[in-house]
């Protein structure tokens, strides 16, 4: 397959507008800084296999997908910004973004449906806009069996909500809140920190004065795998639930060997169906065994520009209001096999999985 190409600076991207006819610009809207940064190495890699995957294929509509590299790690107003000033100068058609929520309610807001946006990561549900098309795990699928599973199975009845201090995090313990009162537990602790500035030592103290027997983590990136150390290496013995940690963020932990660290994510790398076989060799194929390490991140922005082509394949055209009339029934297959659209959302499947060093044990499916 040939080498796909990117376009690592927008004022470049806006300067060198593609010719009628030439190549479709797509913004890959992902994290390369600040505490989401280390996503950074697998998502590209796995947006680049689809491209080419799809470029070897016809491309999109006919023409050649080339992919317009934006640091969604910045303030979301910046990264916004930039979103909707490629959009207005035509040198994007479209957007797959794999970052925080807090950019895509910035982003959505600033796009205002000019063009495609399809968001990749689990997320807080309740999103309708025109022209936005959502992948990720919503709290009702990936949240509310796995906290059901710890409290049947590890007598997980006093909970500590722990998170950073966004949209996400904070809809998500509203959702946790209901879950545990239906499930006869309760939350006896729950704070947010600022992204990228994380201090374990008072929340270790507060889990510990509230005598909490499990602890929902909807930290992210750095924050997630700095408090993971420290509560390893203290005297705290709980379960702990993350909503966003996959294997990037347990090698940045230095793995675990608690065994009471435990993840829900709708991909986990070593799920051994056919589907994520087939992902995991034509990745290792691409980019040989030393390559960035699959991830759920990773292979939902795979996903992500798999179902921008199909969504456009299916409407003939990139054109927003067109894709939404026909967007219904849509499928596509990835890591996670076949996905099919509704009310331009995804369902996938959602996995309960617990830290085992550097790896992960995948110990229920939902």
């Amino acid at each position: 397959m040939e080498e796909v190409r990117v376009l690592s600076d927008p004022l470049e991207a806006r300067l060198l507008a593609p010719e009628p006819g030439g190549p479709v610009r797509v913004a890959l809207a992902v994290p390369t800084s600040g505490p989401l940064g280390m996503m950074a190495p697998a998502v590209l890699n796995c947006a680049r296999l689809a491209v080419a995957e799809l470029n070897a294929a016809g491309g999109l509509l006919g023409r050649p997908i080339e992919l317009v590299l934006l640091d969604a790690g910045r303030a979301p107003s910046a990264v916004a910004g930039d979103l909707a000033d490629l959009a207005r100068s035509g040198a994007i058609a479209a957007v797959v973004g794999t970052h925080a929520s807090d950019v895509r309610v910035a982003a959505v807001a600033a796009l205002r449906g000019r063009v495609p946006y399809v968001f990749t990561p689990p997320y807080e549900g309740g999103e309708r806009a025109p022209g936005v098309y959502l992948l990720g795990e919503t709290p009702a699928r990936q949240l509310r069996p796995a906290m059901d599973w710890l409290v049947r199975h590890r007598r997980a009845r006093r909970w500590a909500l722990v998170g950073n201090d966004y949209v996400w995090p904070r809809m998500l313990h509203d959702a946790a809140v209901a879950y545990l009162r239906a499930a006869s537990a309760q939350v006896v602790a729950a704070r947010y920190v600022p992204l990228g500035a994380l201090d374990p030592a008072p929340l270790l103290d507060l889990i510990a004065r509230r005598r909490a027997d499990a602890v929902l983590l909807t930290l992210v990136g750095s924050d997630l795998a700095a408090f993971n150390r420290a509560f390893a290496e203290s005297a705290l013995r709980a379960p702990r639930l993350c909503a966003a940690l996959e294997e990037n963020g347990l090698l940045a932990t230095g793995g675990d060997a608690t065994g009471e660290l435990y993840a829900t994510m709708g991909y986990f790398g070593n799920v051994a169906t056919d589907a994520g076989l087939a992902f995991v060799e034509r990745y290792t194929h691409r980019y040989g065994w030393q390559a960035p390490v699959l991830n759920g991140h990773a292979e939902a922005c795979y996903d992500g520009v798999r179902l921008l082509a199909g969504l456009a394949a299916r409407a003939g055209s990139l054109h927003p209001a067109a894709m939404d009339a026909t967007a219904d029934g849509t499928t596509i297959t990835g890591g996670r096999g076949t996905l099919a659209v509704k009310d331009r959302h995804v369902n996938p499947p959602v996995y309960l999985a617990r830290a085992d060093g550097l790896d992960f044990d995948v110990i229920d499916a939902f």
